[in-house]
């Protein structure tokens, strides 16, 4: 039988259907995991084969779009795009309440107003005193924002181009170093990334990096923290809409 290696030269060689197949096969296992992070806190109430297959469709867009040049891992690749097509399948499905959205919207633009009045990370009483909420009614609302906040990492950024375009997702998992092309391309995208996720709080800024970087767990994350699960979660959630708040922000004065 072929090695992994020997199948993926095969493949991208001849783009041979067998060899696509194979390689599918081998990293069905990638999916799983995908779909074991996802589903128990984030997608509540979707049928857990229907996140397999979706995922599937991401694995396999991701091995016809893989390029072994660029010096990536390929499961650090495949992993965005298998969340990528979970989530986009989840969001024509719209399973999120209406309320939920527009919550997590004025939530983003209400982070982003007072960071930039601040020029700092706000904590929770700036945040619900510029919302007029106690510190009860801050956390209720970040506990019912909590099923929308991994889909906002796999949304785009603008970069230098109206056509150049990075995922918050793909630029904290990427660990390779880009090419002097991709460098250039991509140069205004990644500093706007770099600095709206440097300038965190620094347990939001770990929680995002073990999730999205090292692949652990919420609970995982939460053992190595001394933290519970729903803490986690909540550190999470705040991280993901401070920056998208700072993002839309960008996406402003790009506009401009």
């Amino acid at each position: 039988m072929a090695s992994l290696a020997e199948t993926w030269k095969k493949y991208i060689e001849s783009r041979d259907p067998a060899s696509r197949e194979k390689l599918v096969l081998a990293y069905v296992g990638l999916v799983k995991t995908v779909v074991g992070r996802l589903s128990v806190r984030t997608l509540p109430g979707i049928d857990y084969d229907d996140l397999v297959s979706n995922g599937i469709i991401g694995l396999m867009d991701a091995i016809d779009r893989f390029d072994p040049s660029k010096g990536t891992r390929f499961e650090a690749y495949a992993a965005a795009r298998i969340r990528g097509a979970i989530l986009d399948a989840c969001r024509k499905d719209d399973w999120v309440p209406r309320s939920v959205r527009q919550a997590a919207k004025q939530l983003e633009r209400v982070y982003s107003k007072v960071e930039n009045r601040l020029g700092r990370s706000a904590d929770d009483m700036e945040i619900a005193s510029e919302m007029g909420l106690s510190i009860e009614e801050f956390d209720k609302m970040l506990q019912e924002i909590d099923a929308t906040h991994l889909i906002s990492l796999d949304e785009s950024v603008p970069g230098m181009d109206e056509d150049d375009q990075v995922s918050i997702a793909d630029r904290i998992e990427d660990t390779s170093s880009p090419t002097p092309d991709e460098l250039v391309a991509e140069a205004s995208a990644v500093e706007l990334l770099t600095e709206a996720v440097n300038r965190l709080p620094e347990r939001e800024r770990l929680v995002v990096s073990l999730y999205y970087q090292d692949g652990l767990t919420l609970k995982e994350i939460g053992e190595i923290l001394g933290v519970t699960e729903s803490r986690v979660s909540q550190l999470h959630t705040k991280a993901i809409l401070r920056l998208r708040g700072r993002l839309t922000r960008a996406r402003a004065q790009y506009a401009i």
